[in-house]
Parts: structure tokens; C-alpha cells; sequence
């Protein structure tokens, strides 16, 4: 089953509270800290990154995950960065660059990002977005991944996301929250961040395949621009949901992240390279039956010139 950390996460059927969990089932990665709390992933520092990575894999096979964080600092007008992301991946402890996680992930990424990177590269060429095109940040958004697509940093994963919304979260003076549910290969998403405890819609995606097994973590980083990113709790439910026999064949375990009506690319492993011997004995044979074939050539050619000089006669 999934765990938690004891005291600042949470984890159940929704009856087990703070204290029900333990805190050796979980890692800490580069510069996140342990505080009274809560985690804090990455200090309003620059150049830093810092990751939460649950040790052991999680079965369930319908959930819904509860993210209670805070993200603040001192920058203002855009000067701040880069957000926070949550993950259900095969691979876990990968720092990378995405959101201190490694590119080319296997499985589900859901990201709160603070700065668009996008907009500004717009700015510096002088050239304005439509308003059709145009994203507000602070923005969430979700990638699923097959190993085989990297997030593009200059546009903000906007060619691989399933979709987005709007989350104005920065420097709140209440607590902000977000849901991660799926049910049913049914993804969907939504926050509350306005300090009305109640959940808005964000993402909706039918069709998400994800297999069991996978790990549950969040990450963050920063780079010229900083924020502090504090992870206060995480919560996971265990979904009961009822199939038709119908439902149980189509929802059968599947052993690679996919989703319905959108083409991942097909993961190729790349080819070992040739010893020496191989090349020679490649290059060798290759020689051979091109002179057998030229041999062959030749008399072929002159019986028809045989035969054509006899209809002659």
C-alpha cells in the first residue's frame, strides 16, 4: 500500500489522521528540509532544488491524492519562480530539470508553475500573444508520459499538456489545496485556492491509462528566481468503485502510461553497437555476394546473348 510521513502527511480511507503514517517511508532529496510543519522543498534561494519520494509503490487502482502546500516569497511583478510538481512515476530520486525531477519521466506530472517562461521570451522579441494563446500564471497543468517526450521549458509544456487552468496562489494568507483523482482511467484535477473549502474544476481527461506500481512524489526548483515551496500535507484515499464485467475487460492493468486520442511516440530502444568482428563479417559477406551476384549476372547475360545469335541463323 502507499504511506506517508508521521505527523506532517497523511494517508487512508479518510478515517486515519495526522500520526497514522511513517516518516521512513519517505526520502528527501537535494535541499528540501524537514520544518515543524511542513516540508519545504526549496528555500527563496536561488539555484536551489529539493524533492518528497515515497519508498514504497502504490496498487490502488482507483485513488484520489490531496496536496495541501504554500507557495510564497519575496518577489513581486514575475519576479519569482519556479513552482512546484506533483508525481506518480516509475522512477523515483531522478533530480532533473523538471521541476528538480528527470525529463523523459514515465508516468503522471501534474505542475504549478509560477513563471511563464514562454510570455516573456515573447516580450523580449516584441511580440505580443493573441489573447486565444495567452496563459495566466500562476498556471497548473498535466503530462502523461511514456519516457519518450521531454517538457518544453520555453513554453511551458504547453505541446504535451492535457490540459490547464489559472491558480492564483502565490503569497495567500489561507491555505491552498489540490486534488488529483482518477478513477476509472478518468483524470481530474481541481483546487481549492480561494479560502472557501470548496473544490473548483481545473483538468478534466478521460481515457488516462496509468499502471499500478508506480510512486508518488513532489519536487521543486529554483533558478535566478526563487520561491519558497512548502509541502504541508498529502493525503491518499483509497477509491471503492463498482465495474460491470464490461468495465473490468476494459480496464484491465496496462504496463505503459498512454492516453486515449492522443499519440505518445513509440519507445525505441536504441540498437547495441557493432563489434569489430561483426563489422568485418558484415562488410566480408556484403563483398562476397556482391561478386556472386555480378558472377551470376554475367552468365545469365551471355546465355541470352546466346540464344538471341541462334534465332538469327
Amino acid at each position: 500500500m502507499c504511506s506517508s510521513p508521521e505527523r506532517v502527511f497523511m494517508t487512508g480511507s479518510g478515517k486515519h489522521g495526522v500520526g497514522t503514517g511513517s516518516s521512513s517511508l519517505w526520502n528527501l532529496m537535494g535541499n528540501a528540509m524537514v520544518m515543524t510543519q511542513y516540508i519545504r522543498l526549496t528555500p527563496d534561494m536561488q539555484s536551489k532544488q529539493g524533492a518528497l519520494w515515497n519508498r514504497v509503490p502504490c496498487f490502488l487502482r482507483d485513488w484520489e491524492l490531496q496536496v495541501h502546500f504554500r507557495i510564497h516569497g519575496q518577489g513581486k511583478k514575475n519576479l519569482h519562480g519556479d513552482g512546484l510538481a506533483i508525481w506518480y512515476t516509475k522512477d523515483r530520486m531522478q533530480p532533473g530539470p523538471v521541476f528538480g525531477n528527470m525529463d523523459k519521466f514515465v508516468g503522471l506530472g501534474v505542475f504549478v508553475d509560477t513563471y511563464p517562461n514562454e510570455e516573456k521570451q515573447q516580450e523580449a522579441q516584441k511580440r505580443r500573444y493573441s489573447p486565444g494563446v495567452q496563459r495566466v500564471f500562476p498556471y497548473i497543468s498535466a503530462m502523461v508520459n511514456n519516457g519518450s517526450l521531454s517538457y518544453d521549458h520555453e513554453r511551458d509544456g504547453r505541446p504535451t499538456e492535457l490540459g490547464g487552468c489559472t491558480a492564483i496562489v502565490r503569497n495567500l494568507h489561507y491555505d491552498t489545496f489540490l486534488v488529483i483523482r482518477y478513477v476509472k482511467r478518468h483524470l481530474t484535477i481541481m483546487m481549492d485556492i480561494d479560502g472557501k473549502h470548496e473544490w473548483r474544476d481545473c483538468i478534466e481527461v478521460p481515457g488516462v491509462r496509468l499502471p499500478r506500481g508506480y510512486y508518488f512524489g513532489t519536487s521543486s526548483i529554483t533558478g535566478d528566481l526563487s520561491d519558497n515551496h512548502d509541502v504541508i500535507s498529502l493525503k491518499l484515499f483509497e477509491l471503492t468503485v463498482e465495474r460491470t464485467p464490461e468495465e473490468e475487460k476494459l480496464h484491465r492493468d496496462v504496463f505503459l502510461p498512454s492516453v486515449d486520442n492522443m499519440k505518445l511516440p513509440e519507445m525505441t530502444a536504441p540498437l547495441p553497437p557493432l563489434s569489430g568482428l561483426a563489422l568485418f563479417l558484415i562488410v566480408f559477406f556484403s563483398l562476397v555476394f556482391s561478386v556472386f551476384a555480378i558472377v551470376i549476372g554475367i552468365i545469365l547475360y551471355n546465355k541470352w546473348q546466346e540464344q538471341s545469335r541462334k534465332r538469327f541463323y
